[in-house]
Order: C-alpha cells, then sequence, then structure tokens
C-alpha cells in the first residue's frame, strides 16, 4: 500500500510487529454511579449505630444501608443507598419516618448528598440541647443524627477526617502536658476523664475543652485559641 505524502519529513521511526501490537487499545470505561432509576440490588451492606440521649429514656438505632458501585473494579465505590430509624419511643415517630424517607430519597438521587450533614448538625432545639460523653455539644436530636451520617460516611470514603498539621499537634500536644502539669489532680476532669470539668464549650469543635492558659482561651481538643 502506498500514500503520498505532501509534508516535508523531519523525522521518522519503522514500527516492527512486536510493537505494534503493544500498542494498547482505547478503551471507554462504562462506570457505574448512584442515580434515582438504578436498581435496588438483592444485598445490600449495612452499619447500624446507636444513639442515646439524656432526653429519652430509650436509645435510637439508626442503619444506614450502602450499595456497591463498580464491584470488583479499581473503581468499586461504595455508596449510601437509604436509612432507617428505630427505637421504642414513640414520640417522634412521624417526623423520625419523613426524615429518614427525605434521606434516603437524597442518597438515591446521587451526586454530591454530604452536603446533608451540614443541613442536619445546624438544626437547633428551641427547648435546649445536650451534652454528650465527652463534653460534646448537640444543638438537638436531628444535629447528632446528621452526626452521625457524617461518621458513616467518613467510614466509607465520601468524607475526609482533617488533620492536624505538624505545627498544630505539636502546639496541642504541648498544652495539654501544660495543663496536665498545673491540674495533677484528676477529680477535677470530666466523667470522660479527658477535659477539665469546668471547661467551657468550644465554639468552634463544639466540645467543653476551653480552658483559660496563659492568660488566653486554649482548646484542648481542637487546639483553637483566642490569642492565634
Amino acid at each position: 500500500m502506498t500514500q503520498k505524502i505532501n509534508k516535508k519529513i523531519i523525522s521518522y521511526k519503522v514500527i516492527n510487529n512486536e510493537e505494534k501490537n503493544a500498542v494498547p487499545e482505547e478503551k471507554t470505561l462504562d462506570l457505574e454511579s448512584m442515580h434515582e432509576k438504578v436498581a435496588r440490588p438483592e444485598i445490600l451492606f449495612g452499619s447500624t449505630y446507636k444513639i442515646k440521649t439524656p432526653q429519652s429514656e430509650h436509645a435510637l438505632y439508626i442503619t444506614i444501608n450502602d450499595m456497591i458501585l463498580n464491584e470488583d473494579t479499581e473503581h468499586e465505590e461504595r455508596r449510601p443507598y437509604e436509612v432507617f430509624i428505630n427505637s421504642k419511643n414513640m414520640e417522634h415517630f412521624q417526623w423520625v419516618l419523613a426524615l429518614t424517607r427525605v434521606i434516603s430519597a437524597v442518597f438515591r438521587k446521587g451526586g454530591d448528598a454530604v452536603f446533608l450533614v451540614d443541613e442536619l448538625k445546624s438544626v437547633f432545639d428551641p427547648k435546649g440541647g445536650y451534652f454528650k460523653k465527652g463534653g460534646v455539644f448537640m444543638p438537638s436530636l436531628v444535629a447528632e443524627i446528621g452526626c452521625t451520617i457524617e461518621q458513616h460516611l467518613k467510614k466509607i470514603g465520601m468524607l475526609k477526617t482533617p488533620e492536624f498539621d505538624t505545627h498544630q499537634q505539636q502546639f496541642l500536644k504541648a498544652k495539654r502536658k501544660e495543663f496536665e502539669a498545673i491540674h495533677s489532680d484528676t477529680s477535677i476532669l470530666d466523667e470522660s476523664g479527658s477535659f477539665p470539668a469546668k471547661a467551657l464549650l468550644c465554639a468552634k469543635c463544639q466540645t467543653k475543652a476551653l480552658v483559660l492558659m496563659d492568660g488566653c482561651m486554649t482548646c484542648l481538643n481542637c487546639g483553637d485559641s483566642k490569642c492565634g
């Protein structure tokens, strides 16, 4: 087969049969993504989380079922498909049922569903919130449901846990050590044994870990300091 060359030849290379056969063929990847018309598989993989609040005698159990997309490929990913909340306490049954259906619908819609976490965590109860074990403040039961979903999304890789850089880690470690040296009496610690019982609530991480050190309010949990 002959071919006429109309342009000036500036370089050339002879390709043998081995090199020709070694050239990979381009393939179009048909990746599966979550969308509202995706068929529900026969098997979903779930995780159940227990929520116990001081506002109710009975605990809530949140089950989040995940769907595996692109299974057994390098693009395999786990995405939430539906959520259920169960409890012996029937006081909140109506709105809890409605909430789970809306959240499940958003999950199945696909796209970036992580915005749900911030929306739920920003809900405040007009009757007042409560503190979880460890001094973490929850403004409402809905907010704690949002925190549980956040925990699950981190577990399956949809959300990344922010990590302190080396400087922040060293600063926080030094402050903890300094505080422990000054207050060696464990009786002043809270029930979790982590932070002072009289510590204030940190506006950044919503944890009762804000103490006065060196004339500056410093959080022993996240390292936030009013003095920079």
